[in-house]
Parts: C-alpha cells; structure tokens; sequence
C-alpha cells in the first residue's frame, strides 16, 4: 500500500454490525424484550460464536445491554441517549419554520417547549408582530403545574411516574428558572398563586383530570392562571415513537383572543401534529 494511500474502512463489518443492532429493533425483539444469541444468528444467518463475539462488544460500547436472567440482548441506553440528542437537534431545526407560520397566522407569541428537570424549559419563541405582546419565554424554566405546556408534556406519563413527579414539583413556584427583565416591562405580571377561580390544578386528582381532559382533546389551555389578562393554548409534539418530547404553546392578550380560545386550541393542534409527522410520528 501506499505511504499516502487512506486506511480501508471496514464497510462490510459495520454493515454487519447494524445489521444486528435493526434485528434487535425489530418487532419479534420488542414483543419478546430482546433475542437470544441463537435466535439472532438464525435470523441474520451468520455463525453463533461471531454473533455472540459481536454481541458482546457492541454491550461493552453500551450500545446493547443483556439480560442476566435470560440472556438476551436488547437495545442499550447509549444508543437510546444517542437517538434522543438527534432528535432534539431535529426537532428544534424542524420547529423553527413551524413557529414562524403559527405566529404569523394566529399574529401571537408563540413557543416550543421541553421538560428540563421536572418542569418547563421553553427552548424557542417567535414573537408576535403586534406592539402589544406577550414575551418570549426563551430559556426561562417554568413551573409545570402551573402552565397547559407542562400539563401537556405531562400527559402520557402513567400514574406512578406521575405520583413520583408531583410529590417533587407540584408545589413549585412559577418561575423555577431565571427570567429576562424585559418580561417584567411588558405589563403583564406573574402571579405567585392562581386565582381560586381560575385554578385547573390544585391537587394530584385535578391534574390527573386535566391530563384525561387534555388527551381527549388533543390540547390545553389557559386563562389568567399564570398571568394577568394572558390566555394561551398548547398541544403536543411527538417522536417516530407516539412518546411527547415537546409542546407547541401559543399565548397572547385575553382582549384579542376573546371567546376564540377552544378555536386557537385547535389550531395549535393541528400545527403540533403536522410538526410530529415532519418527526415521523405515527
């Protein structure tokens, strides 16, 4: 070989290599939590003993993990945390141009929010072109109790992780994270509690009721709860997998949204969906 001659990649190998790990993202893996060395080597063909070598090294990266009760191997926590972190990137990417068209359309605010620690951290907002506004939330961190993104991005968890959660973060104070000092010009203000009239959640049996609420319709709402005279509507966006990684929110003036909320809640809707598809949601 040459002095200047590039290493030869081993293509056949890696090709190999994914070849077991979509295998073990296929349908008979999930419905079985994982395969077996043998079922593996059956339905790729190749040698038991180079299957479970290759096995072996890809749980070593973390890639894989097995079971040591049964022995088989399933799909690892690092190529899970690998996927999520391309994920967001995209999600993030894709959301950009969505939030632009929902904040042009509804001429309104509009966020794209995560979880982050428990509660609700917005990672990008498109601000209405109206003088008077509500603010981008960008990088503050509210509490989710408190907010229809939070109960939205809370609404396919199952009752356990839920009870877990809420003994942690079902008191916490509006504004968990720091908040930019342009908000607090803005002539809108943050209350510390909500009103008793306009309270959705107070307890852990009106959250769970709400989050039924919000999975039957397909959004969330709020009115005056987190600040004066702003009403917001936020929906969930999902991954290739149905799960809620984010919400779309859209918050604005009660004067201009008027009795038009239910509608703007739909809408809301509609674009989150539409979002999800770009994502490959089901």
């Amino acid at each position: 070989m040459s002095p200047t001659a590039e290493p030869r990649r081993n293509a056949s190998g890696l090709a190999r290599d994914i070849e077991l790990l979509e295998l073990l993202g296929g349908s008979e893996a999930m419905q079985n939590n994982g395969l077996g060395v043998l079922r593996i080597a059956q339905l790729s063909g190749r040698d038991k003993a180079v299957v479970s070598r290759t096995l072996a090294t890809l749980a070593d990266a973390g890639l894989l993990e097995r079971d040591d009760a049964t022995l088989s191997y399933r799909l690892g926590p690092r190529l899970f945390a690998l996927a999520a972190r391309t994920t967001e990137s995209r999600l993030v990417a894709e959301a950009r141009s969505y939030l632009r068209r929902i904040a042009q359309s509804t001429r309104e605010t509009t966020h794209l929010c995560v979880l982050r620690g428990g509660n609700v951290l917005t990672i990008l907002s498109e601000l209405s072109p109206h003088e008077f506004r509500t603010t981008g939330w960008e990088g503050v961190t509210t509490a989710a109790w408190r907010t229809p993104s939070g109960r939205v991005l809370l609404s396919d968890w199952d009752t356990a992780s839920l009870e877990r959660w809420y003994a942690e973060h079902g008191t916490d104070l509006p504004i968990v994270g720091p908040a930019d000092p342009i908000m607090a010009a803005s002539g809108f203000s943050v209350l510390s509690a909500p009103p008793e009239d306009k309270a959705v959640v107070t307890d852990f049996e009106s959250l769970v009721a709400e989050l039924a609420r919000i999975r039957a319709r397909g959004y969330a709402l709020l009115d005056e709860e987190l600040e004066h005279g702003v009403v917001g509507a936020s929906a969930p966006v999902r991954d290739l997998t149905g799960r809620i990684i984010a919400a779309v929110n859209v918050s604005a003036p009660k004067g201009r949204i008027g009795d038009r909320l239910e509608a703007l809640g739909r809408y809301v809707a509609a674009a989150a969906a539409e979002l999800s598809g770009r994502l490959g949601a089901p």
